[in-house]
């Protein structure tokens, strides 16, 4: 398995002034993360708008990150939905692109409890020899997956990481401290990529790296060779963009950001619109500020 740490970004799905997928402006973004030296590309997560795309689209998606990346980093695909059965059916129908591996996040809106949550992840994995990165993100799911359900699943065979997006530091430091060997803990929060890999998260899921995926990589690189002093500056550079990236549901605002850079329309599928003339002019100085514009 090629390695998943350092910088891997979310991917967006960007799409024509039709709401059809851009496939062409799809290819240019993933060749531009590999050109920035990203260390691992995650296509079809939350803000690849995955909820609102069809199979077929997953499909071509899949299809052309492979294609464009002709196997320079690892490639973790999204396969998550609240129906244990459709993740599995997912996971099938995504076998013949080779992913990586497969991020599963914690099922949504039915609540499950959390020994549901660990059947859920227990039925997965064995459905697979494909390692599994878990994906907590109760902001969106309504359900925290905690450190001890966590840690269970950890044991299992091909379960790898966590991507932890709760934003509860105690718990996800529990995790990393008491995690068998082998096991990874990813961030999903931009912000909280320095104090979780200075205390031993191996790398972030990023959103703001679909803008700065240099910044990025320089940031995660910096952390992996205890570079405090870089690391520190960095971060405080990229704030602002992390917070920007969040003023409105993700990707909303990364997409009003790559348009502005003319990379991308600023179209989102329903129920998600187009950012906020506020949001465009904070994006704007952001950029500006980064030299990104």
């Amino acid at each position: 398995m090629k390695e998943i740490s350092g910088c891997g970004t979310a991917l967006i799905t960007p799409f024509t002034s039709t709401f059809e997928v851009d496939y062409p402006a799809f290819r240019v973004l993933v060749q531009r993360q590999l050109d920035a030296g990203i260390n691992f590309l995650v296509p079809l997560g939350t803000t690849g708008e995955t909820p609102c795309l069809e199979d077929y689209e997953k499909h071509k998606i899949l299809e052309i990150t492979q294609d464009v990346n002709n196997g320079k980093v690892a490639v973790v695909a999204g396969v998550g939905s609240n129906y244990t059965k459709k993740v599995i059916e997912n996971i099938k129908s995504f076998s013949k692109f080779n992913a990586d591996a497969f991020l599963v996040v914690v099922p949504y809106y039915n609540k499950p409890t959390q020994q549901g949550i660990f059947e859920h992840f227990r039925a997965v994995s064995e459905s697979t020899s494909t390692p599994i990165i878990l994906y907590n993100v109760p902001g969106r799911t309504g359900t925290n997956m905690s450190s001890e359900t966590t840690l269970r699943l950890a044991e299992l065979k091909n379960i790898v990481a966590v991507k932890e997006a709760s934003g509860i530091y105690s718990q996800i430091s529990e995790i990393i401290k008491f995690s068998p060997k082998g096991f990874s803990v990813l961030s999903g929060n931009d912000d909280e990529t320095l104090p979780l890999m200075s205390t031993g998260a191996k790398g972030i899921i990023s959103v703001a790296s679909n803008i700065a995926p240099k910044h990025m990589v320089q940031l995660a690189q910096s952390l992996k060779e205890r570079d405090t002093e870089r690391a520190q500056a960095l971060h405080h550079k990229l704030m602002p963009l992390f917070k920007a990236c969040f003023v409105e549901s993700n990707p909303i605002p990364t997409k009003a950001a790559l348009s502005l850079m003319k990379l991308t329309e600023n179209v989102l599928r329903l129920p998600l619109v187009s950012s906020s003339s506020k949001t465009d002019q904070l994006m704007s100085e952001v950029l500006k500020e980064l030299k990104l514009l």
